[in-house]
Formats: structure tokens, C-alpha cells, sequence
């Protein structure tokens, strides 16, 4: 199901800077916590980044600790992934969602791509 709209995305070298937006539903924005996932073919699903409802505490996965920015804005309904320094090894499908993943709130994900 897709609850969540997300923009952003793309193509980019080596080293550059994509960012990801994530808008819904203002209840959701001001009641749950939200996060960022990723897929690369052949893959399961894996938690990038998540922020709590109050914006207050983030969580970096170690892979993109440094590099992704996550932020978010519950009056304007939206969250952000900045992606700085992009590797090759970050070219996956991102999602953002609810992370507790039984209540299936997710967008429709978004292709990054980056090129050696």
C-alpha cells in the first residue's frame, strides 16, 4: 500500500548529492516516528536513517553515518533524506515509511543510481 508520496531520486556521479523528500498525511507526521529504507536488487530492505516523531533523536545506519542527512518538518508534513558523497554502493530503490513496518505505511520508493 502507499500512503506516503516521495520525490527526488536519480542519477548521479560518484561523490554528488541527491535529496529525498517523503509527504503524507498530517496525522501520521505528528503522531509516529518515520524513517528512511533502502532495497538494491537481490536484497532485502535495510533501515538508512529514522527520526523520532518529535524530530529529537536520529539514527544513522553505519554505512551512511557522515554522508545522509535526515530531517523532518511535521507542520509542513514532510520529511528529507540529504545524501552527500554518494558511493556506488548506495544505488538502491529508497523508501521512507513507519518503522514499525506491521502498520505498512511506506512510499512508493524512489531509484538512486550512482555511477563509478
Amino acid at each position: 500500500q502507499v500512503q506516503l508520496v516521495q520525490s527526488g531520486g536519480g542519477l548521479v556521479q560518484a561523490g554528488g548529492s541527491l535529496t529525498l523528500s517523503c509527504t503524507g498525511p498530517e496525522d501520521i507526521f505528528k503522531t509516529y516516528s518515520l524513517a528512511w529504507f533502502r532495497q538494491a536488487p537481490g536484497k532485502g530492505r535495510e533501515f538508512v536513517a529514522g527520526i523520532a516523531w518529535t524530530g529529537g533523536s536520529i539514527h544513522y545506519a553505519d554505512s551512511v553515518k557522515g554522508r545522509f542527512t535526515a530531517s523532518r518538518d511535521n507542520a509542513k508534513s514532510t520529511m528529507w533524506l540529504q545524501m552527500d558523497n554518494l558511493k556506488p554502493e548506495d544505488t538502491a530503490v529508497y523508501y521512507c515509511g513507519v518503522p514499525d513496518t506491521k502498520l505498512n505505511i511506506w512510499g512508493q520508493g524512489t531509484q538512486v543510481t550512482v555511477s563509478s
